[in-house]
């Protein structure tokens, strides 16, 4: 559901831009399936015998739960990770530290760009609440055909064929199922 709201609101093509990746959902990163720290960084931090940070959205935390070189994590939301990320430092005070400055030379705040509850509300109601319906209304479709095929008792290998078992489905009405349904599935 993540990746879904992220991708309808329009915000994931700038978190990618950022250099951000939604990498797996459940255990993903207690399995070791998060992408390796670059080698010069891994170095650094054993070089320099460095207790490295890590932040990340989910709920189970414990040394080395990045990597073996990371050994203090934290836990917070999806848009504190981002904010983390951008500061480039947990030693920071939200509230007094700007996250960065801007190319005019404008220290900005977390408040300066995080999103009221009534811009997140009119981006749910305009993109993504939408969006929900148009896949269920694609979904609701493809059933129907689905459904029509095996009612229409078509069997590829007897044209004559009637029956109430399930049948394959003939290719070409594979074809269309897989026209109507790709924008779905991606």
């Amino acid at each position: 559901m993540v990746t879904y709201y992220l991708n309808a609101s329009g915000v994931l093509p700038y978190l990618h831009s950022l250099g951000f990746e939604v990498i797996g959902y459940g255990c993903a990163t207690c399995v070791g399936n998060t992408a390796p720290l670059p080698e010069s960084v891994v170095a650094g931090i054993q070089k320099g015998d460095l207790v490295a940070c890590g932040v990340l959205s989910g709920n189970k935390n414990f040394e080395g739960r990045f990597c073996d070189c990371v050994r203090a994590n934290y836990l917070a939301s999806p848009p504190l990770v981002v904010a983390y990320a951008i500061a480039g430092t947990v030693n920071i005070d939200f509230e007094k530290e700007p996250l960065g400055v801007n190319f005019d030379g404008k220290e900005i705040y977390l408040r300066d760009i995080w999103p009221s509850r009534e811009e997140i509300h009119q981006v749910e109601e305009q993109k993504v609440i939408p969006s929900m319906f148009q896949e269920l209304r694609v979904k609701i479709e493809v059933g129907q055909v689905m459904a029509e095929l095996l009612r229409s008792g078509e069997n590829p290998r007897d044209p004559g064929y009637i029956g109430t078992r399930s049948r394959n489905v003939p290719f070409n009405h594979l074809s269309l199922l897989y026209h109507l349904t790709k924008s779905w599935l991606i």
